[in-house]
């Protein structure tokens, strides 16, 4: 499938509502695109980064994923399903299918940077409550990120009514069995060395830093209300 066909099929995915754009009738992960131009979060990622991640790494973990689930004949309704499962299944299938999730959600995440960029209403008195103020919650998301040992990635998630901050290895999630992090994940940081290495090298907590200045709090405030 060329990137023009994956983006419509995407686009129908969404049009239809079905689980966030990540869903066809047959359930296949389909390769979203992004909603703006590769350089549009410089200051924070780079535009070759941003290229590269989506271009390359995201679109493996898609067309690998849906290698997968074809080959291992999964009859899921959807990716929270499947993750809930995901035990039954091979690395293969796995590792991809989180990638093809986590990426997904990630470019969602995103937007150009904003001056004083931070949340606002039923998001911001939430993470108030659970870490004491929205400095304190960013100074315990940064130590999940920069704490991750490897390959892995930083969330905020609600679980039972609650926010909790944690980190997960490899292309694994919130959402997947087993996993000791467990809700439903409203805010992720992809602390995989290709999402940042080209412009930070191993300085990951200067990656995490520039992070905040091109979070989509709308984005996490609309996931928060889902996942309430």
């Amino acid at each position: 499938m060329g990137l023009a066909a994956a983006t419509l099929l995407s686009q129908s995915a969404f049009a239809t509502g079905l689980a966030d754009g990540l869903l066809s009738a047959e359930f296949r992960f389909t390769l979203e695109p992004l909603a703006y131009p590769f350089n549009a979060l410089e200051g924070a990622i780079d535009a070759l980064t941003m290229e590269i991640h989506h271009g390359k790494h995201y679109a493996a973990y898609v067309n690998n994923a849906n290698d997968a689930l074809k080959a291992e004949n999964v009859q899921v309704k959807s990716a929270e399903a499947l993750f809930a499962q995901i035990d039954k299944y091979s690395a293969k299938l796995r590792n991809n299918a989180g990638g093809a999730y986590n990426h997904a959600m990630f470019w969602r995440l995103l937007r150009p940077a904003k001056a004083d960029n931070q949340p606002s209403g039923a998001l911001l008195k939430a993470i108030n409550s659970s870490f004491g103020s929205f400095d304190k919650f960013k100074e315990e998301f940064a130590k999940a990120a920069t704490g991750q040992f490897g390959s892995g990635w930083a969330w905020l998630v609600v679980d039972k009514g609650q926010l909790k901050i944690g980190g997960t290895p490899n292309q694994d999630n919130p959402l997947m069995k087993g996993v000791a992090l467990q809700g439903k994940p409203i805010l992720g940081l992809d602390v995989w060395e290709h999402a940042y290495y080209l412009n930070y090298q191993n300085k990951r907590a200067d990656y995490v830093k520039n992070f905040w200045s091109i979070v989509n709090w709308d984005q996490v405030a609309a996931y928060y209300t889902q996942a309430k």
